[in-house]
């Protein structure tokens, strides 16, 4: 019986605290995206500091009043790097103006098609990801990705296109090999475990870990870069 009390007061103290947070989090969501409207006519770097205002207000949210904290373990080194990173929430994607400097963002083309939304990404620097798309639009990510990081931004990538349910290891995005090649960069893996805690309607506090893995050169055979990543990113996504 206390079992049964104890987990009935925990699940109400997730709706609770998730509640808080959806109370929180969106309304204050509306107001950055006016600002970012305000900025982005008359103030790129502006524009920019909100984006990163808005990750460490939704950092802020998770952390206050769900009860998420973020660990980080591993080198995160600077400058142009393609960072192949897990997706298992909503989190991390949010996170990235956070945790990197600057990020470039290969992302999927429908959230490209939001109004003002997909506009807006373009600004900061997102790069539409058209998966069915053939070698021409794969050239044209690659120009846009060189002309977005001349100036030392770093690259972002989920390689296995999509959130991926932790506990389960989905095979990298075809994409991924020859965004790889044609870059020419290291790649840095970073596995995650937001799963479990955020993506869920009634979040859980807990500890949620961010990995960054040893550097991958360019270079590689197709198999051996595909399998170094697939393992890194999965460090954290044991399969049960």
């Amino acid at each position: 019986m206390a079992s049964t009390d104890g987990s009935r007061g925990a699940r109400l103290s997730e709706v609770l605290r998730s509640l808080a947070f959806y109370a929180v989090f969106y309304p204050g969501t509306a107001l950055f995206v006016f600002a970012c409207g305000l900025c982005v006519p008359f103030s790129m770097p502006g524009f920019r500091r909100v984006v990163r205002a808005w990750a460490g207000f939704h950092r802020w949210c998770a952390r206050a009043l769900v009860g998420i904290r973020l660990e980080v373990s591993g080198y995160a080194p600077r400058g142009q790097v393609l960072y192949a990173i897990k997706h298992e929430a909503f989190f991390e994607a949010i996170d990235l103006p956070c945790q990197f400097d600057l990020p470039v963002v290969f992302a999927k083309a429908e959230l490209m098609r939001i109004p003002l939304w997909g506009r807006t990404g373009r600004r900061y620097g997102l790069i539409s990801v058209e998966r069915d798309a053939g070698a021409r639009a794969l050239r044209t990510m690659i120009s846009e990705a060189r002309r977005l990081t001349a100036d030392g931004r770093p690259l972002v990538i989920f390689p296995e296109g999509t959130r991926v349910p932790h506990g389960t290891q989905a095979p990298l995005q075809s994409g991924f090999a020859g965004i790889y090649k044609l870059l020419g960069l290291p790649v840095i893996p970073v596995a995650v475990d937001t799963g479990p805690l955020y993506h869920r309607r009634w979040k859980r506090a807990g500890i949620a870990h961010y990995r960054f893995g040893e550097e991958i050169p360019p270079g590689l055979p197709r198999e051996e870069v595909e399998a170094r990543v697939h393992a890194a990113i999965n460090a954290l996504n044991p399969v049960p």
